[in-house]
């Protein structure tokens, strides 16, 4: 991972950029996938070809936020909007939820109201 506003070689678990002081994941000066420079506001890295805007951490993915309500609204006890914006992991975990105990419609009850009141953040690395 490359700091956004510098393209200074960054770990992934690192919170701050060592070179500039940023917070990991601010700025829209270089890609964070290759550290080239972007245009500031870029879509897409021209010299890779990621997708700069689903890179931003917490944005649903780059989801409509109407689309992400609706169907986790119906087929939220089953984890598709986590399959949607990424976040394999805990659609898997709501599917065992699911057929062994029933409790992922309270998760997805959960979710259903971040994303309505904008506090749903994407982590597709978390299980919950």
């Amino acid at each position: 991972m490359y700091c956004k506003n510098c393209g200074e070689f960054m770990n992934d678990n690192q919170a701050i950029c060592l070179k500039c002081g940023v917070s990991a994941g601010s700025g829209d000066k270089f890609c964070p996938n290759c550290g080239k420079e972007v245009e500031p506001g870029a879509d897409v890295c021209l010299n890779c070809g990621v997708t700069l805007k689903k890179a931003a951490a917490g944005n649903l993915a780059g989801q409509d936020k109407t689309l992400m309500a609706v169907v986790c609204f119906f087929l939220g006890g089953i984890g598709i909007h986590n399959f949607i914006m990424g976040e394999n992991k805990k659609g898997i975990f709501k599917i065992v939820l699911a057929f062994c105990c029933g409790l992922s419609s309270i998760f997805a009850l959960i979710d259903f109201i971040k994303i309505l009141i904008d506090k749903y953040e994407v982590n597709p690395n978390a299980l919950i």
